[in-house]
């Protein structure tokens, strides 16, 4: 454990720097000592949380009933293409040869 410790530590060698409020730092000083915690390790595992959090709402595509059938539908079965799109999908053969 004492291992995994140390090279966690040494890993850590970016800084990031915030300005608070006193009301803020009051909060998050005081939501450490409920974690047992440093206010440096809350605010750097909050933030990350918050992070991968953020990340993951915004890469995940979320649909109701409705769409999904829709979404489902469209994979299954697709319209057939298009005059335009034939042409377009011509034009690009011919040019990559």
């Amino acid at each position: 454990m004492a291992r995994r410790s140390a090279v966690a530590k040494e890993a850590k060698k970016e800084r990031v720097e915030a300005r608070l409020t006193r009301e803020q730092k009051k909060h998050i000083a005081y939501a450490a000592s409920i974690k047992g915690t440093s206010i440096s390790d809350f605010v750097v595992v909050s933030a990350s949380d918050a992070a991968v959090r953020t990340i993951r709402e915004q890469e995940t595509l979320a649909l109701n009933e409705r769409a999904r059938e829709v979404f489902a539908n469209a994979l299954l079965n697709p319209p057939a293409p298009s005059r335009r799109l034939v042409a377009a999908a011509r034009r690009y053969r011919e040019r990559a040869k």
